[in-house]
């Protein structure tokens, strides 16, 4: 059984929903593919994988979603990223992988939807593939992953409770000079007498190790847990020389509500997301590549296809609704908070890894965790 945070005694603030993950949003399924395998002495050592996320499911792909995009820091890679911002909207699964293996797992989403969904490719379609570097414990430059690795965890993807730690796209990510990986967490909000969900899923390899705060706690600062990963400048491998800067990585945050909303609306709960990353401590390193995708799956039906099937009339016309903006402010209370503790998520679930050249991360002491949060 994988140990959360909560587990630890760990006080966040908000209620989150029954499974405390993405998939508590209506509709929304996760799946993942793991690739660990080698030693170095049997083969390259490889510590990756392939998250994939359907908005509305697999009998939802195609269907648009309001959807936006926002960085905090632009040193990584989401593809699709011009088109959500131009239409407002997202109709594809969205994968997370490793920084050099982002074209593999994009031909595998077009292949996976060419097979179960060809009608969306009837035109065209621009998936969301995002990254972050896991290069200190995988053979990123092997590039491992390939395109049946995306079929797979678009095939397993389901709602439900989800793994998290080393698992999927966050298998071989470290996190606050601790062993980090995928996360998630979910909070309900209640607007009237109309309850929605906000749910986070993030893929957390970022910040230094004397950033990391659980709950205003300079945990990090105070781990006797040892910190390989940032202690020297550079790492050998095959005669060449890697900068690894302290707080580099990257993270990958996705963000589903099924409160209706506008795409601006969406965009401006993209704009909070850093607001709960900040509240375990990263200040947005410059070499850390921060960027979000959100998106609602209200109002299903109401965006049009890329393509009109017919000529325009005023019968035509698509009426959207949307929580008002000055409701808005329980929702940015939703992400903040389901943000914070699905980084905290990742780092608890996480274990203790041996990748590339031997290079070893440790994860996060649970009783060090649970000696500040005692029961």
């Amino acid at each position: 059984m994988t140990i959360r945070a909560r587990d630890l005694n760990v006080p966040f603030d908000g209620t989150p929903g029954k499974w405390n993950a993405i998939t508590d949003v209506p509709g929304v399924e996760v799946g993942f593919t793991t690739v660990i395998s080698g030693d170095e002495v049997s083969g390259p050592a490889v510590r990756t994988g392939v998250t994939a996320i359907l908005p509305r499911g697999k009998s939802g792909v195609g269907i648009p979603c309001a959807a936006a995009t926002f960085t905090l820091n632009g040193n990584g890679e989401m593809t699709g990223r011009a088109w959500i911002d131009e239409s407002g909207s997202l109709s594809t699964p969205i994968a997370i992988t490793n920084s050099h293996s982002v074209g593999d797992v994009h031909s595998g989403v077009i292949r996976w939807l060419a097979q179960h969904n060809p009608e969306v490719l009837a035109q065209w379609a621009l998936p969301v593939v995002a990254e972050t570097w896991d290069g200190y414990l995988n053979d990123t430059n092997g590039q491992h992953v390939t395109e049946a690795h995306a079929r797979a965890a678009l095939d397993a993807a389901a709602t439900g409770p989800l793994a998290e730690g080393n698992v999927g796209g966050g298998t071989g990510m470290n996190c606050y000079g601790f062993k980090g990986g995928t996360g998630t967490s979910s909070r309900e909000v209640t607007l009237g007498s109309e309850k929605y969900t906000v749910g986070v899923l993030v893929q957390a390899n970022h910040g230094s190790r004397h950033e990391f705060e659980i709950r205003g706690h300079k945990v990090g600062a105070q781990s006797s847990a040892p910190c390989p990963i940032f202690e020297t400048d550079w790492l050998e491998r095959d005669r060449q020389r890697v900068r690894v800067p302290g707080g580099a990585g990257s993270i990958i945050v996705i963000l589903a509500t099924d409160a209706p909303l506008l795409p601006n609306q969406i965009k401006a709960m993209t704009r909070r997301i850093p607001l709960g990353l900040a509240r375990n401590g990263t200040t947005g390193s410059h070499f850390s590549g921060d960027i979000f995708v959100g998106f609602s799956t209200a109002n299903s039906g109401s965006l049009s296809p890329n393509f009109p099937d017919r000529a325009f009339s005023a019968e035509g016309l698509e009426t959207l609704s949307f929580v008002p903006w000055g409701y808005m402010d329980s929702l940015f209370d939703g992400v903040v908070q389901a943000t914070e503790e699905a980084v905290v998520n990742a780092m608890v679930a996480a274990t203790d890894m041996t990748g590339r050249d031997g290079h070893e991360s440790f994860a996060l002491p649970h009783e060090e965790v649970r000696a500040i949060f005692p029961a």
